[in-house]
């Protein structure tokens, strides 16, 4: 089925010839379903600290910082732009030139109000030789748009997120890179240095690295501090291969393999290479003004305060088993911790032997751990939490996307429809253990949480393949631990129009 000229395709981006068989082999087989218990809510896996166990949360997490670790915030931010303008491009393509739909009435209604609104102006003026009002006022509503979109504009049809200018200061504007930075400096702070890590695509990086470089020192000055950031792209070896429906490998006109980006799942190989203490996770388009920056500010440190809480409790129990010096009480103390705190159980953990216990919570114990923010569910689309069954008969809590689960099964669809929380991706990671060692996060994918979906090329239906989401099953065997979080801290800009919205003006 391959050929010579395929296994050097296949060699040159890194992979096995085992790894590309094994893709072809879960298009025929696909992949499991998870075995749900519920749905997690408030007191059944999901925190919902009080405001004495708040402050001593945020109390804690400084006095971590104040012990010089190293910390990082890792900013998945590769993804183009384009969906975001999607309605807008529609707009350029469609029949009619003026504003029909009610999004394109909201656009052009409220254009003043982007903060983007200036460079567009001037992008107008010198290409057109008139200003937005003017072109407006001439029904000329499809310059406007071309000059935003187009690459001999302002091309923001095609540039990342991370470039788009977001909220407006004044006289000035800021992109999300800069918000990150400011956001950084506001939690993450450590040793008088801030370090951030932006997963960028190859054809962006030039353009983040100008913008990190032009405005990071203005922004050390106003928060006293430095700076340290740090890119990284999608490795080609997390590519896979894409399939026809009848799952022999899709070819491009030339006859070569088609690969396709493994989804945000690949990224765990890049956050397996930061090296920290403890890593902050958030997407780039989730930020706001400084105005609306305390809940994010006081939450982040709270989830943070929560994780290095857990995780001195496990590092101490694990030191402990190593001395040898415990009874069978302590044992159950450890037991409680994991079943509690951790949210892991064993429904046959009473039939272990003291010396299996020990070998078993060693397991428990001796791994990453995230703390996940959770915002009440509002109806918006992705991931929530749940308590899900593990492959070793445990029960752990899981952050679960609808293809994960089993939609003739109406109890589960019941569970996922009327969950009481949402997944805002809001994280902050342990990633080394008790003596300092880095973990090596590969080793804790599920990799049978991998998800295949249609796409199409040239007109040719395909089958695609996505790795495990890095927040799913790239961390299904992480101690993982859920606490509410507001709504005012996720303010996600899927749309344009979205950046209308209050929290972003």
């Amino acid at each position: 089925m391959l050929s010579q000229t395929d296994l050097k395709q296949i060699a040159d981006k890194g992979i096995s010839e085992s790894q590309i068989n094994a893709q072809l082999e879960e298009f025929k087989t696909g992949f499991p379903y998870l075995k749900l218990e519920a749905a997690a809510s408030i007191g059944h896996g999901i925190l919902a600290p009080s405001e004495e166990e708040r402050a001593a949360l945020i109390a804690a997490w400084e006095g971590y910082k104040a012990e010089g670790h190293d910390i990082v915030k890792f900013v998945p931010a590769s993804g183009a732009a384009s969906r975001m303008f999607k309605d807008v491009f529609a707009f350029l393509d469609a029949e009619y030139d003026t504003p029909q739909t009610d999004f394109e009435k909201m656009y052009f209604d409220n254009i003043h109000n982007f903060a983007f609104f200036s460079l567009l102006n001037d992008m107008c003026l010198k290409r057109e030789g008139k200003d937005i009002d003017t072109l407006i006022a001439e029904g000329n509503y499809k310059a406007v748009v071309a000059n935003m979109l187009k690459k001999e504009g302002l091309n923001y049809g095609q540039l990342p997120k991370g470039l788009l200018q977001f909220h407006t200061y004044g006289d000035s504007s800021r992109t999300p890179i800069e918000e990150h930075l400011v956001e950084g400096a506001l939690y993450a702070e450590s040793k008088s240095a801030v370090n951030i890590h932006f997963t960028v695509s190859p054809e962006h990086r030039a353009l983040f690295e100008q913008k990190v470089e032009d405005t990071k020192s203005a922004y050390g000055e106003k928060f006293g501090v430095g700076f340290n950031v740090s890119f990284s792209e999608q490795k080609s070896s997390t590519d896979t291969v894409a399939a026809n429906p009848d799952n022999t490998p899709f070819r491009n006109e030339d006859g070569s393999l088609l690969f396709r980006p493994g989804g945000h799942g690949a990224l765990i190989q890049n956050l397996n290479e930061i090296p920290a203490d403890v890593i902050f996770i958030k997407n780039i388009d989730n930020v706001v003004p400084d105005k609306l920056k305390d809940d994010t500010v006081t939450y982040k440190q709270l989830i943070a305060g929560v994780l290095v809480t857990l995780q001195k409790k496990a590092f101490d129990y694990l030191e402990v088993l190593d001395s040898g010096n415990y009874n069978h009480d302590k044992l159950e103390e450890m037991i409680r911790f994991v079943q509690r705190d951790l949210c892991c159980r064993n429904n046959d953990i009473k039939q272990l032997e003291d010396a299996e216990l020990v070998i078993y919570l060693r397991s428990k114990l001796n791994r990453p751990i995230r703390v996940c923010g959770m915002v009440k569910n509002v109806g918006e689309p992705g991931g929530g939490p749940f308590l899900t069954y593990n492959s070793d008969g445990t029960i752990s809590l899981q952050i679960l996307e609808s293809s994960q689960i089993d939609k003739s099964n109406e109890a589960y669809m019941k569970m996922f429809t009327e969950g009481t929380h949402f997944n805002p991706v809001d994280l902050v990671c342990g990633v080394r253990d008790y003596k300092g060692n880095a973990f090596n996060l590969p080793e804790f994918v599920d990799k049978s949480t991998g998800f295949i979906s249609s796409k199409s090329k040239n007109g040719k239906e395909l089958k695609a393949l996505e790795l495990p989401g890095l927040w799913n099953g790239a961390m299904s065997n992480w101690n993982t631990v859920f606490v509410e979080v507001p709504l005012s801290t996720f303010n996600p800009v899927k749309t344009v129009n979205d950046l209308l919205r209050e929290q972003h003006q």
